[in-house]
């Protein structure tokens, strides 16, 4: 251990940055508190001021993983244009992500399903599924989207979003391609929201 490690001067971001990169290579089951700490030079003990145990450091992680892709996905969908224009920008926020951070995205979904998921993984987990419902609802009301409940609505777009991205993130779609996958989905999601035939 480093001489004065436990004064590490932001060990928690450090732990998660750590945490994400072992995710990508080991996955959720191969990371360990005891292992990360090794890592980053400080005592096996250091980390628990900060997560109690490994589950609450996987829950943060999801957390911040909900986060940037809320952030992501919000930024793209508010954006101007046309309905197909927004959803094309959400559909490649969304799927830009799934692609870059494929480990992190299976385990943000996992994990607001664990037993004892955080309070703070349920509300960013809310955070992250508004958006969608932000995009139904805005298009209601300028007339662009047929009307209907919007959580129904945003949960089928959400869906539909989240399995191509997952299988483009897994090469389960390369006989067609993302940009081929990309097309399809936004042309079925903007006919499907804005109810034509």
């Amino acid at each position: 251990m480093k001489e004065g490690a436990y004064h590490h001067g932001n060990l928690r971001a450090d732990l998660l940055a750590a945490a994400e990169k072992a995710l990508e290579t080991v996955g959720a089951d191969g990371i360990s508190l005891r292992g990360l700490a090794r890592d980053l030079g400080v005592s096996h003990a250091a980390p628990s001021h900060h997560f109690r145990d490994k589950q609450a450091l996987l829950d943060a992680l999801a957390v911040e993983g909900i986060t940037r892709l809320a952030d992501a996905t919000s930024a793209a969908a508010s954006g101007a244009g046309t309905l197909r224009d927004r959803v094309d920008a959400l559909v490649r926020a969304y799927v830009g992500f799934a692609l870059a951070h494929e480990e992190l995205l299976t385990l943000m979904l996992g994990s607001k399903h664990h037993p004892s998921a955080s309070a703070d993984l349920a509300a960013a987990a809310d955070r992250g599924f508004r958006v969608a419902i932000a995009l139904v609802e805005d298009g209601q009301a300028n007339g662009d989207i047929r009307a209907g409940d919007p959580y129904t609505l945003a949960i089928v777009v959400s869906a539909q979003v989240h399995g191509v991205a997952a299988m483009l993130a897994r090469g389960m779609l390369e006989p067609i391609g993302a940009d081929v996958a990309i097309a399809t989905t936004v042309e079925l999601v903007t006919r499907g929201l804005s109810g034509d035939e």
